[in-house]
């Protein structure tokens, strides 16, 4: 695996792609460049030397023979390829995108990309759904079982907008494209096209191919119900009780009963030759008990991407409906029952 060096006069810009996902980055500080040109770098070696070491500046040259790394006391000689071979990736060349606060575009993905199933049959479900109309920007990721939904405010430059169902980002892609913002820089811009997604910081462009396909129309997961009960709860004294409820569960056995009732969300589990567990809650309830069989480890991603102290509203309705739990920052979480077996 190579990555590209183009040198300029000002300033060096390195690419590097698998044909799925590919970066640009333009690095300007402490680059002085004293000839202009391009060169593969092998990415392995080349971090390894950078990586151990201890000269404060490095040395460049490319030649017929290969790479020469050079620094004060160290010298390394590294096989180099055509440049010209390899693929280009692309600049963010755009006049229709959205603005999108960097904050905000890294929760938007992190509180949906779990629910992704990379897996499934279903090959739209392998990916994050981006939903940019106007101001309002929406990521959604499911796999069937469970349903994540982000939404926030953004801004819309030259009109953009995602076209329908269509705008899925692969799951490992947007992983990658989280990983590479930093919340010290304000926004960044995303531009949706045909068959391909555009990510622009101020140091460089993300590019990443979509998912071929339409995804599922999600809205209709979302209950719409009257008769819901609503609790208030807080992440961290949920997410404390299902870690204790969940230690006797194991991978054929996922379920936790969960009662709500007499002011005690309860929750059970039972497996055959490990033991069983149950653990109180205090909740402020007080209607007719209501128990619904969930997988422990899908309340368990819920609780992993928020934080402790925050607050949500957990809805129910029966033993059979989903449970729908929703914080004020504009995150909705889906979870679909399991059948009880006992």
């Amino acid at each position: 695996m190579n990555v590209k060096l183009v040198a300029t006069s000002d300033r060096i810009i390195l690419t590097a792609t698998d044909m799925e996902v590919g970066i640009r980055l333009d690095v300007e500080e402490g680059i002085e460049v004293e000839a202009e040109g391009t060169a593969l770098l092998p990415v392995q070696r080349t971090m390894a030397i950078l990586r151990e070491s201890t000269d404060p500046t490095i040395t460049i040259e490319t030649d017929n023979s290969g790479i020469r790394i050079s620094g004060t006391r160290s010298k390394f000689r590294l096989p180099g390829g055509n440049p010209d071979e390899f693929p280009s990736v692309s600049g963010f060349e755009e006049d229709k995108y959205h603005v999108i606060p960097t904050r905000l575009f890294r929760e938007m993905v992190k509180r949906t990309v779990f629910a992704t199933d990379s897996e499934s049959s279903r090959f739209a479900l392998g990916g994050v759904l981006l939903e940019l109309d106007n101001e309002k920007v929406i990521a959604v990721g499911t796999d069937g079982r469970r349903l994540a939904r982000m939404e926030g405010l953004g801004q819309s430059v030259g009109d953009h907008q995602t076209t329908g169902s269509s705008t899925i980002v692969p799951t490992r892609a947007i992983q990658l494209i989280e990983r590479a913002l930093n919340d010290r820089d304000e926004s960044v811009d995303v531009a949706a096209r045909n068959n391909d997604l555009l990510v622009r910081t101020p140091r460089g462009v993300i590019y990443s191919r979509l998912v071929e396909g339409r995804y599922p129309n999600w809205r209709q997961v979302f209950p719409q119900r009257e008769s819901a009960v609503e609790i208030d709860m807080t992440v961290g004294p949920l997410y404390s009780a299902l870690r204790q409820a969940a230690i006797v569960t194991d991978h054929d056995s996922r379920g936790i009963d969960f009662t709500f009732a007499d002011g005690t969300l309860k929750m059970e589990a039972n497996t055959a030759e490990i033991g069983e567990s149950q653990i109180e809650l205090p909740i402020a309830y007080d209607g007719e008990p209501i128990t619904l069989t969930l997988d422990h480890r899908y309340v368990a991603d819920f609780c992993k991407v928020l934080d402790n102290e925050l607050n949500f509203v957990m809805e129910i309705e029966s033993s059979s409906s989903p449970a729908l739990l929703l914080t004020d920052d504009g995150y909705g979480y889906v979870i679909m029952p399991m059948a009880r077996d006992r």
